[in-house]
């Protein structure tokens, strides 16, 4: 039974969603905040005023009982979909959170057309009643009826029965809602900015500018609608991401292919995807090869061949061939599932420069209401102003006091840039991060799997004595038997060779050995070497040059001569040197940090361009590193790809975890993960954190300068009704058009 039926089953522990429609800025969240904290059990509440919507985490608290005690602000109140599923992704946030209202608990047996139905509706739905919820038919006949009052009045004056009659018709039409929305605020003493306009247009009627309080009204009307427009454009990128996941996948069932929904699809089970689908759920290649293009998960441009092994993610696109894939995910919990399970939780993480706009919001709208009741009241009394004149330039301090345009200048600027490093391959697990990231000088880098593409290779292969091919012959022979990295890389020189091994063996620490022919074959390091009496000077010189060049050197000894050299070394990613080029000139320092011996480190370094590095490292010596970065109040990220890495991602203030795509613990634990294995994506990202801090601070300081110019304009008496009206909105639309523009970020 779904627990929204049943008042008395409270939700799991975890997270709630609810929508509140009519919020907009933090004074109203606040209300939200105040009634749900009376609640046991409520740990932490969120806003997330681009989808005007609150998190809830709590402690098995019912959620009527968190609907009805939002409701008690005042507010429309309902269960909400913030951490949506988007097609055929199932419930995701399940096991994460408690399921987020419209999305989590459908039985999977459900059709998954209904399911996602509901979804759409859950997600759009608060939409359709935020502040532009007047249809344009009616905003448009109100547009009409003010002009007319306004002609009106200026054939026959402002407190005309026709001028009055068209502008009571005016408002009616485009501000019933901003009336009810203000009463209701007022009522529970929210100065929002519903409330401010609905003293201000009354005021106005009051003091005998019926026109202009209906013309103030329609114009509010309108931009609150364009207003709303505008944020639509932030919600679908980030609903984007769910977009690319198909609802059904094509299932073998027996001896057929049945299309079904891909909710419903179990692990294990075997799916075919034709050239030009997307692909539906994660799994590995049973059959076929084809390109595909995983740009959606990787940012990768160019489309990546696969074949039989290869792992597949949901939501990329299968190119020219057919694919069959074994699934090996559900579609709650695929890679694309839990990468959009952290864009939503993370854009409802609060940022440092949000926190720090909602506390200035928290006092700033009070106090100039305050101080607009003073300018309304003090010159009249001690100064023998005029009444109409200074209640009406209160009035216009009132409209341009909300300051939703500040609030939304943090929200719509995070937004953008944690959508826009997604689509690009790159997950950000939170505001601070996004925000903290400019502020790098340090980079330590990972050598393996970092730097390096993580598998050795033979570079050289030196011949001592008879031909390179019967060398190679003898050596593939050998190591195929041995699942070591150096064998494997000596292996994957060729097929293997059609030479009988007999008597084969590990030598502990020293390599391999076996016969072949009836001879003892041995492939080994310096000190097999020494053992098998083979090493002279002439030998040792040439293994000393290839151990200079950062490479491992095994020698292929047959009796007690030595045949053959093989040199194997872990190649540097053609990316790195200049992934560690642009982190130069970005004004980071680079270090890398690895367990590998002096000469190899130096020697990758040498390639890609790194002076500082520190070599031999176990995992809690890289740990001493990251502190010793720090020591001096640096700022320090940490890359790195593997459980040793661990405790100085930990450590650093932000720690990137290469080559994340399919991997649980990378995409749960690491504060920025990097889905492919391509290190630009470093720089990339530094530079989308300083246009999103840039994005920032214009937005921040736009917002609280105009404020600061119409406050001085409407003590003096320069400023209307209108013009505060479109200073207002103007500021608002302004801020929301500067953070979109995050999203055409192209560097990263």
């Amino acid at each position: 039974m779904d627990p929204r039926h049943n008042a008395a089953e409270p939700s799991e522990t975890g997270s709630t969603w609810l929508q509140v429609p009519s919020m907009c800025c933090a004074a109203e969240f606040n209300l939200v905040e105040k009634e749900l904290r009376r609640l046991q059990g409520v740990r932490e509440v969120s806003p997330d005023f681009i989808r005007r919507s609150v998190r809830i985490q709590h402690d098995a608290v019912a959620e009527p009982e968190l609907v009805a005690a939002a409701a008690r602000s005042g507010f429309e109140v309902r269960l909400g979909s913030g951490a949506p599923r988007g097609k055929g992704l199932g419930a995701i946030g399940v096991k994460a959170e408690a399921a987020p209202a419209t999305t989590g608990h459908e039985d999977h047996a459900h059709d998954d057309k209904h399911a996602h139905k509901d979804h759409d509706s859950g997600l759009h739905s608060h939409a359709d009643h935020a502040h532009g919820s007047e249809s344009p038919w009616k905003l448009a006949l109100g547009g009409v009826l003010a002009l007319a009052s306004e002609v009106v009045a200026l054939a026959y004056g402002d407190s005309s029965i026709g001028a009055v009659a068209f502008a009571l018709a005016a408002i009616g039409l485009a501000g019933l809602d901003t009336y009810r929305k203000g009463l209701m605020a007022l009522r529970h003493l929210n100065l929002n900015i519903n409330a401010l306009m609905s003293v201000a247009v009354t005021g106005a009627a009051i003091l005998g500018q019926w026109p202009e309080a209906a013309m103030v009204m329609v114009l509010f009307a309108i931009a609150e609608m364009i207003e709303d427009k505008s944020l639509d454009r932030a919600r679908r990128a980030v609903e984007g991401l769910m977009a690319m996941a198909p609802d059904m996948a094509t299932v073998q069932q027996g001896t057929a292919w049945q299309e079904v929904p891909a909710a419903s699809v179990a692990l294990g089970a075997l799916v075919r995807v034709r050239p030009g689908e997307r692909i539906a759920l994660d799994g590995t290649v049973e059959a076929g090869a084809s390109a595909v293009d995983q740009a959606a998960i990787t940012g990768e441009s160019v489309p990546v061949d696969k074949v039989v092994g290869d792992q597949l993610f949901a939501g990329t696109i299968n190119q020219n061939g057919e694919l069959q894939y074994r699934v090996s995910a559900r579609a709650d919990d695929s890679t694309l599932a839990r990468i959009i399970r952290a864009v939503q939780e993370a854009q409802a993480t609060r940022a440092p420069t949000q926190r720090f706009v909602d506390t200035f919001a928290r006092y700033y709208t009070p106090a100039v209401f305050a101080i607009a009741v003073a300018i309304a009241v003090l010159p009249p009394l001690f100064l023998g102003g005029d009444w109409m004149t200074w209640v009406y330039r209160a009035l216009v301090l009132l409209v341009i006091a909300c300051p939703c345009a500040l609030v939304l200048s943090t929200p719509i600027s995070v937004v953008s840039g944690l959508t826009a490093a997604a689509r690009r391959g790159i997950l950000v697990k939170g505001g601070l991060y996004l925000e903290q990231g400019h502020r790098l000088k340090v980079l330590a880098l990972d050598k393996t799997g970092t730097l390096t593409q993580g598998r050795p290779v033979v570079t050289d292969v030196v011949t001592l004595q008879g031909n390179e091919h019967d060398v190679l012959a003898r050596a593939i022979a050998l190591s195929g038997r041995s699942d070591h990295p150096v064998s494997r890389a000596i292996a994957a020189r060729g097929p293997a060779a059609p030479l009988e091994v007999s008597g084969f063996q590990a030598l502990q620490g020293r390599g391999i050995e076996g016969l072949i022919d009836n001879e003892r074959h041995r492939l080994g390091n310096h000190r097999l070497l020494e053992e098998s009496g083979a090493c002279t000077p002439e030998l040792e010189a040439k293994l000393d040059a290839l151990e200079a060049q950062g490479k491992t050197a095994v020698v292929l000894v047959r009796g007690q001569t030595a045949i053959g050299i093989f040199a194997i070394a872990d190649q540097v990613r053609p990316e790195s040197a200049g992934a560690i080029a642009r982190l130069k000139a970005l004004g980071v320092h680079p270090v890398m940090l690895t367990g590998d011996n002096r000469h190899t480190a130096e020697a990758i370094a040498r390639q890609v361009g790194i002076e500082d590095v520190r070599s031999e490292l176990l995992p809690q010596d890289k740990l001493k590193a990251i502190e010793s970065l720090s020591a001096n109040g640096a700022v320090v990220g940490m890359v790195g790809d593997g459980i040793n890495d661990a405790p100085a991602l930990a450590k650093a203030h932000i720690g990137f975890a290469m080559g994340a795509a399919g991997t649980d613990t990378a995409i749960e634990t690491a504060d920025i993960a990097l889905m492919d294995d391509d290190p630009r994506k470093l720089a990339g990202f530094i530079e989308l954190s300083r246009a999103t801090k840039a994005v920032l601070w214009q937005n921040i300081a736009f917002s609280i300068g105009i404020k600061v110019v119409f406050l001085a304009l409407a003590v003096v008496g320069q400023a209307t009704l209108w013009m505060a009206v479109f200073a207002d909105m103007g500021a608002s639309l302004l801020v929301v058009f500067n953070g979109l523009r995050l999203l055409r970020h192209r560097s990263v």
